[in-house]
Parts: C-alpha cells; structure tokens; sequence
C-alpha cells in the first residue's frame, strides 16, 4: 500500500490546512505553521513495511510542534526517525537542540513535547513506529533522542545506508519481506544505542546483524512449535547456544523473551480478530507455541493489561481497553489522501 498527498492541485489558499491535516494524520497529531506567505506544492509517500511507516516528505519552511496537549490526543508511543536529504532543521527535544544537514539524522519521541523548523525547502525520509518494536531500554532511548547523527563512518553510517535502500525500494517488496527487513532496520538502532553508551557489541554489527536476521527469520517461522528452545536454534544455525545469547544482547533481552514477545503479538493479534468463526482462547494459544493455558493467561496480562477473555471480548465489542502502548497504528489518514 502506497499512500500519497501531493498539494500541487489544492489552491494556495488552502494548503496550509490541508498539509496541517496530512502530517498530522500520517503521523502523530502535530501543530504545523507554514513559513511561507504563499504555500509552495508540498508532497507526502508514505509505505508502509511490518511495524514501520516509511514517508518521503517534500516541502517548503515550516515549524513543526508537539506539545503536551496534543499528546495527550495520542501516538505517544512512537518515535520517528528524519534522515535529511535537502535542506537543514533544527530540532528542539528534551532540552538538546540539534541541527540536521543533508546526510544526517535524527530521532524524536511522541512521548515528549518536541519542535522542529525547517526555515527552508528541504527533503526527509521519516521512519515510524512504535517504541514497542524495537527492544531497547529507556535509558537507550534518551541517548538516541534529539541527537544529531553523522554518518559519514561508523554504526550510524550503516543505519542511514541501510534505511535509505529500505526506503528506496519500500514500494517493490513483498509484505512478509517488507515487514522482516524493517525488523533488521530496527535492529541495527538497537546496536546504535548499545554503542552510544558504550556496551561491547559481540562482532562487527554487519556480520552479527546478518545472523541475527536469519536467527530471528527462522523463529518467526517456527512460532508454533513448541520445542523452539535456544538449543534447537542454536544447533540450525551451527552457533553455540552462548553464542546465540550475545547476539540478542542487541534486543536487550534474552532469546526466550524475544520469542514470547513475538508469540503474544501474534495471540493478540487472533483474539482481535471477527467473531465469525473465531478460535477459543486456548486454541490461539496453542496455536503459537504456548502449551499451558495458565502460564498463557499470566503472560498476556502482564504484556497489555487485561487477560485474554477479557482482551478478545472488548475487541469484538469494539470497545479496545486501555493498551495504548501496545496497539498497532498511529493516527488515522484522512479521507482525501489518495491510496495507491
């Protein structure tokens, strides 16, 4: 799916809303204040890949703001990653401020008042998801915050060369592909934490990173079986089992955390589903790998908050509890954006 805005064909008159309405629909709700007196054509491409929202946005000067209000209206479980192309910003968050030249990035986070101007015509490849997706800690997170990355060598030379042929070739992949590569791009993030704090990183971040996608690849693939222990994934993939536990050091957590954690999302994910036809609890639980009902019920009430009963009663309602932190999607698009 290939969203698109492009203000070209809306009346100078008009734009400024109109664009307020893009952004703020395609990503979080923001307040956007043009530069400009008279609004240039301004255009917005957003892919979606997996847990990621890849947008190449073009435009002219404006200031982008976040304040407690509006995140109070939601999407304060995301961050959202600008890699300039054209143009500079500076970008105000948790008292740093930060300037992006083309060939440099920045992260922001939902969850804290921001600002961003960009005081003239300029490009951006911005990368979105929820901070859910990638396994860092807080402490990780606030080095990456509002923190200005060079990438002319190093990790973070890496990350930028690997979003840019991710965003390059977004509307050409396979979904399942789409959602698999956006998973590595999240993981070489974690590796810039881990490195930005100065945490050891077991070997070269391309060639443990490499692993670490085929590691997670093959788990993903095998969710439902029971007997998908470290010992088995380690026997596949010729590592030893040590070996296999320093590479999730860059998720942060241990391989059978990183397991349960995919096995739940997928649970999640079932029970939401129609009422028509749909599984008993128990049966969704088996389903993805977990054989004890209780020890399935505890886990899921200690990821979202509610039991699963309770979990799959109030989406077929349509009544979704209180689990912003863990529900896909950000903000809602609106009518006029074209899908392609």
């Amino acid at each position: 799916m290939c969203v698109v805005l492009d203000t070209a064909e809306v009346p100078p008159a008009d734009r400024a809303e109109y664009w307020h309405e893009a952004v703020s629909g395609t990503f979080i709700p923001l307040d956007v204040s043009l530069l400009e007196a008279a609004p240039a054509p301004a255009s917005l491409t957003s892919h979606r890949l997996g847990t990621v929202q890849v947008s190449v946005v073009r435009a002219g000067p404006q200031r982008v703001e976040r304040s407690g209000r509006l995140i109070a209206r939601g999407g304060e479980d995301h961050l959202t990653l600008a890699l300039q192309h054209r143009g500079t910003a500076r970008l105000v968050q948790a008292g740093r401020q930060v300037e992006l030249r083309p060939g440099t990035f920045a992260i922001s986070d939902a969850g804290q008042p921001f600002a961003k101007e960009l005081a003239e015509p300029f490009v951006f490849t911005a990368f979105h998801w929820p901070r859910s997706a990638v396994g860092v800690s807080e402490e990780d997170l606030r080095v990456l915050t509002a923190t200005a990355f060079e990438t002319g060598s190093g990790t973070a030379r890496l990350v930028a060369a690997y979003l840019e042929r991710l965003s390059r070739a977004a509307d050409l992949l396979e979904p399942c592909l789409a959602g698999r590569l956006a998973t590595t791009a999240l993981d070489l993030l974690a590796v810039l934490a881990h490195e930005r704090r100065g945490r050891p990183v077991p070997e070269a971040p391309e060639v443990a990173l490499a692993t670490l996608a085929r590691v997670k690849d093959h788990i993903l693939r095998h969710l439902g079986d029971p007997d998908l222990t470290p010992e088995r994934i380690a026997a596949v993939h010729l590592v030893s089992v040590r070996y296999l536990h320093k590479l999730f050091r860059f998720e942060g957590v241990t391989v059978a955390r990183w397991i349960q954690r995919q096995r739940l999302d997928m649970c999640r994910r079932d029970l939401a589903r129609s009422t028509a036809g749909r599984a008993t609890v128990a049966a969704v639980a088996g389903r993805w790998g977990f054989v004890s009902a209780s020890h399935f019920s505890r886990a899921f009430r200690a990821a979202y908050g509610v039991s699963p009963r309770e979990w799959q009663a109030s989406e077929g309602a349509g009544r979704p509890p209180g689990m912003s932190a863990t529900r896909p999607g950000a903000g809602h698009r609106s009518a006029w954006i074209s899908a392609t």
